[in-house]
């Protein structure tokens, strides 16, 4: 009889094992990538350098924790960096005669669209691929229209976020410092509020979740508004350090933040990661494209790379036992 009952006991062990092993390799391979990066040029790995990767990291931290929200209800957010572009517009518009009132107004507004991106997925029963793939033409045209297809130079009123740029808090960028700041607050409220529970439960199981009392709606525009605001961050710290907004300043980034969540180790499924993983992912494409660098490749080619990476990353993790169907 007892060995009877080892079994399952025998499979949810190794299941854990398995996931420890799982979330440990992409610290790993971070590893492996900063000697491999060190071994061709030493100075990597020096104060300046770091304080170098941190400060452009930000923003790409920033949009992949945005990311990472939806991802782990199953979902994706296609229009986090062009609304992140958006963002930068608002703000160098806004910044000159409203000041700090700007910088809420902007990440006031980027939440408000990443709602509802989420309330029309939820409520109208739309894939998030597809309201993604759409807000990503309707913000876009409207960051051209607002700015009028030009870049806005920030001249008055830069004082209000110029600290970013600037200012060093214990040797690293404040940029860097607000980016990481936000990363543990959010590793800290998901494993003390339901919210955070919520999101792992309805990326795991909606059904169930739903039948379990959980407003799953709520939570997927939930995980959307979350999205706008980090988009919004993302734009602040932007726009801080190139002086100016511009309506396609971050759309380069939307591949490296879909390519951090999940090389970072959450699952394109749903219901597996979280914020800290999503740190290890950002600094594994940082490093990574340092690393092309170094290796002579064209930068052009980054953008191959980094669909290649999801590719690999979502076929080595994805649990197949969670999919009865792949279409």
């Amino acid at each position: 009889m007892s060995s009877f009952f080892s079994v399952p006991a025998l499979t949810r062990g190794r299941d854990r094992l398995r996931g420890r092993l799982v979330s440990a390799v992409p610290a790993a391979v971070l590893v492996v990538l900063v000697l491999a990066v060190a071994s061709r040029q030493p100075s990597f790995v020096g104060a300046a350098s770091m304080r170098a990767l941190l400060e452009g990291a930000a923003p790409l931290l920033l949009l992949a924790l945005g990311q990472m929200f939806v991802i782990l209800i199953g979902g994706i957010d296609l229009s986090v960096a062009v609304l992140a572009s958006l963002g930068t517009v608002l703000l160098a518009t806004w910044l000159p005669s409203a000041g700090v009132l700007g910088v809420l107004a902007t990440l006031g507004a980027t939440t408000l669209a990443g709602a509802l991106n989420g309330a029309v997925s939820a409520y109208a029963q739309v894939p998030s691929f597809v309201v993604t793939l759409g807000a990503m033409g309707l913000w876009s045209g409207v960051a051209l229209t607002v700015s009028g297809a030009s870049t806005i130079s920030i001249t008055e009123g830069y004082d209000t976020i110029f600290w970013l740029r600037d200012l060093r808090i214990g040797g690293v960028p404040a940029s860097a410092a607000v980016a990481i700041g936000v990363i543990l607050l959010a590793a800290v409220l998901m494993r003390t509020l339901s919210g955070g529970r919520a999101l792992h439960a309805m990326g795991l199981a909606e059904r169930a979740a739903l039948m379990s009392g959980t407003r799953t709606q709520r939570v997927r525009v939930l995980a959307f508004a979350l999205s706008g605001l980090c988009a919004g961050l993302a734009a602040v710290v932007l726009a801080a350090s190139q002086f100016s907004g511009a309506p396609t300043l971050a759309d380069s980034l939307l591949l490296p933040t879909i390519a951090a969540v999940v090389v970072g180790g959450t699952a394109i499924t749903g219901g597996v990661g979280g914020p800290l993983r999503t740190l290890v992912g950002v600094l594994l494409v940082v490093v990574l494209r340092i690393g092309m660098s170094v290796m002579g490749v064209d930068p052009s080619y980054e953008q191959i790379v980094y669909g290649v990476v999801i590719i690999a990353a979502v076929a080595l993790t994805v649990d197949r036992g969670l999919l009865r169907i792949v279409k």
